[in-house]
């Protein structure tokens, strides 16, 4: 064991279910699979469960999604591992998961390259604080590191779990009815806005293509009765992607979201956790908001 490691248990019980779920991944035959990146913590048949950097099965509860989902078409906008497009399938859904085409379609602050996104996003994995356990982040391509860190871990779980989902490449600005040939039922933002550099436009793209619930669930700053505000977390070097850009506040959301023909906005719940390997505790805000 490291001393990176021996500091911090998170990291330690980490690594060693990594190195289980590999093992055990090997054995049904999927060689390069010490290769993929997962996001999520997804349980699979045989007892197979995914070492996601974020285990959301403790707080899916509080989310508020219906238990039986058959009839209701839902869109997962960036999907990632998959762990909410697959729960929905599981509920009865019809289901489309939304993820990036390629690394190039993150946003990037003017004047950045690629070469710091991927430099940023091996930072979110495995923060160079945790020192040995560094390792596990490799050197990648953009084209490589797409493939081990969204397409690869969603097609692996979506095959093991032989669900219907329909997995569509867009960037969220660029979603559209014509495109997805249908409106929702309900929409499911994570984790999204905080990743674009021009949130209320995505917001705008995404709510027309809502006919009924859209839940959102992000670290949302301030207090409930703060004026409506944006923090910005981007960060001032710039030799350095945040990846991050934008936190909207409580009251900011929830305008933003009624401006958007909402006619209701509140806080269903809290989903926190511990974001592995790094052991940071995680708590953000889950907002729905009603047609």
């Amino acid at each position: 064991m490291s001393e990176a490691q021996a500091a911090n248990p998170v990291a330690e019980r980490f690594l060693q279910s990594v190195e289980e779920f590999n093992r055990r991944a090997r054995e049904l035959g999927y060689s390069d699979i010490e290769n993929y990146y997962w996001y999520h913590t997804i349980e699979m048949p045989g007892d197979l469960i995914t070492p996601g950097l974020y285990d959301l099965r403790a707080a899916l509860a509080n989310f508020g999604f219906p238990e039986d989902m058959r009839g209701m078409s839902v869109l997962d906008v960036g999907t990632a591992t998959g762990f909410f497009a697959f729960e929905f399938a599981r509920r009865g859904a019809h289901v489309t998961a939304v993820d990036l085409p390629s690394l190039d379609a993150l946003d990037r602050f003017p004047g950045q390259n690629i070469e710091q996104t991927i430099e940023k996003i091996g930072e979110m994995i495995v923060p160079k604080s945790l020192g040995q356990v560094r390792s596990y982040v490799r050197k990648y391509t953009a084209e490589q590191l797409y493939f081990y860190l969204l397409e690869g871990p969603f097609e692996f779980c979506r095959k093991r779990l032989n669900v219907p989902v329909e997995r569509y490449l867009s960037t969220v600005y660029d979603l559209t009815e014509a495109k997805l040939g249908r409106t929702f039922d309900l929409v499911f933002l994570g984790d999204i806005l905080v990743h674009t550099l021009y949130p209320l436009r995505a917001l705008a793209a995404v709510a027309p293509l809502c006919r009924g619930t859209l839940v959102l669930s992000q670290i949302v700053p301030g207090e409930p009765g703060d004026e409506p505000a944006m923090l910005y977390v981007g960060g001032d070097s710039p030799g350095s992607d945040e990846v991050s850009w934008w936190l909207p506040n409580r009251s900011c959301l929830i305008q933003l979201l009624k401006k958007l023909g909402f006619a209701s906005v509140r806080e269903a719940g809290r989903n926190a956790g511990i974001l592995r390997p790094s052991g940071y505790a995680y708590n953000r805000a889950i907002l729905q908001a009603v047609r």
